[in-house]
C-alpha cells in the first residue's frame, strides 16, 4: 500500500510499503480522510518523532475493509472512526478508567503505525461506528470533537451559566459547541482573527471578541454584568490566552486548560492571585477517554454529529489534499499564519 513514511525531520516520503494485516481482535481499517494534528508538526518538522521510519496520522476516518478472529462489533463496510489511544488496561489508573492517564500507553500514528496510509490496523474498540448521516470528513473530526468534551467535563459543567471559550480554532469552535449542546446561557469565544469569530458565531457563539481590542475585558465584563464568566475554557495553550483566562474568570468559577503551551509560563504576583480572590477551580485537560473505554466522548459525537446539533462548516477544513502530496502539506506549516484550519490528507487520491 501507499503511506507517508517520515524518515527524518523534514522528510515524509509517499511511498509503498507492506500493508498490514488484521490479527485477532484488530480489524483493517481503509482509510478516507486524516486529520493533520498541531502534534504531528514537530514530528515531521522538528525532533518529536519517536522513531524512524514512521507512518504518523490519529485522527482519521474510513471503512471497515476486514476484521481478525473474535470480532464480534465491526463487519466489512462499516463506516468508522479511528481511536488513537491505544491503553494498557492493566495499571492503576486504567482501572479505574482513566486511560488518558495510563503510563504504558502506545498510540495509532506516534507510537505505532498511523493513517497518513491507505490502510490501518487497530484494535476493534478502536474503531467507532457512525451512521450514513455523518460523512467522512465529520469521521475525521471525531478526536479532536472528543478532546473537547473531555475537556468541557473536566468541570463540574452545568447549564445556565456563561461560558468563556478562549481561541477560536477547531478545539474552542467544538468545546462552544459542546457548551451549548449543554446548555449554556451565554457562550462567548476569544480570538485575535475576525474570520475565526465570524465562524464562531455561524457555529452559534452568542457573542464573540476580538482580544486586539483595547477594551476587550470590558466588552466581556459587559457582557456578564460585570461579575466574569462561569466557565472559562482555554484553547489555544497561549501564554496570553492563559493569563486572560484568570482574568476573565467569575467569583468561584470554573477554569479548564485544555490547550497545550510550547512555551514557559510565569505569572506576576497579582495574576496569581486572582486565583485566591476569587476562589476559582483550575484543572487541566488531557486526551479525550474514560469507561468503558474509549469513552461517551465518542458515543456522544457520533451521536450528535448525526442528529445535526454539532454544526459541521466547510470553513473548518483549510484543504484537502491526497496524500501522494502529504510532503507539500507539512511544508505549509513551515509558513507561520499560512494554514489557516484542519487539512485533510485524502489517502484515496
Amino acid at each position: 500500500m501507499k503511506a507517508g513514511v517520515v524518515h527524518a525531520r523534514e522528510d515524509i516520503r509517499y511511498e509503498e510499503i507492506k500493508k498490514p494485516e488484521p490479527k485477532a481482535g484488530q480489524v483493517l481499517i481503509k482509510v478516507k480522510y486524516t486529520g493533520i494534528c498541531g502534534s504531528d508538526i514537530p514530528r515531521v518538522n522538528g525532533d518529536a518523532c519517536h522513531f524512524f521510519p514512521n507512518v504518523l496520522g490519529h485522527e482519521f476516518s474510513g471503512t471497515i475493509e476486514e476484521v481478525g478472529e473474535h470480532v464480534t462489533s465491526l463487519q466489512p463496510g462499516d463506516r468508522v472512526a479511528g481511536v488513537p489511544l491505544v491503553p494498557c488496561m492493566k495499571c492503576e489508573d486504567c482501572q479505574k478508567g482513566n486511560y488518558s492517564l495510563c503510563k504504558h500507553y502506545s498510540f495509532i500514528g506516534s507510537r505505532e503505525y498511523g493513517s497518513f496510509a491507505e490502510y490501518v490496523v487497530v484494535p476493534e474498540k478502536n474503531a467507532v461506528k457512525f451512521e450514513k448521516e455523518v460523512s467522512f470528513e465529520q469521521g475525521a473530526f471525531f478526536e479532536p470533537t472528543t478532546v473537547a468534551l473531555h475537556g468541557l467535563q473536566r468541570l463540574d459543567y452545568q447549564g445556565g451559566k456563561t461560558v468563556a471559550i478562549l481561541g477560536g480554532g477547531t478545539i474552542g469552535l467544538l468545546t462552544m459547541q459542546w457548551a451549548n449542546i449543554f446548555g449554556a446561557k451565554k457562550c462567548v469565544v476569544f480570538d485575535i482573527a475576525n474570520e475565526r469569530l465570524d465562524l464562531a458565531k455561524r457555529l452559534g457563539a452568542t457573542d464573540v471578541i476580538n482580544t486586539l481590542d483595547e477594551d476587550y475585558i470590558k466588552q466581556a465584563m459587559d457582557i456578564t454584568d460585570g461579575q466574569g464568566f462561569d466557565y472559562v475554557y482555554e484553547t489555544a495553550g497561549n501564554t496570553a490566552t492563559m493569563k486572560m483566562a484568570f482574568k476573565l474568570a467569575a467569583n468561584k468559577a470554573g477554569v479548564c486548560f485544555i490547550g497545550t503551551p510550547t512555551k514557559d509560563l510565569t505569572f506576576s504576583v497579582e495574576e496569581w492571585e486572582n486565583m485566591n480572590r476569587k476562589e476559582f477551580t483550575l484543572t487541566g485537560s488531557w486526551m479525550s477517554y474514560s469507561a468503558p473505554f474509549p469513552g461517551p466522548e465518542w458515543e456522544l459525537a457520533a451521536y450528535y454529529y448525526k442528529t445535526g446539533q454539532l454544526k459541521f462548516d466547510d470553513s473548518l477544513i483549510f484543504k484537502k489534499i491526497p496524500l501522494s502530496q502529504i510532503a507539500d502539506a507539512f511544508k505549509m506549516f513551515q509558513t507561520p499564519g499560512a494554514v489557516k484550519g484542519k487539512i485533510l490528507i485524502d489517502s484515496e487520491k
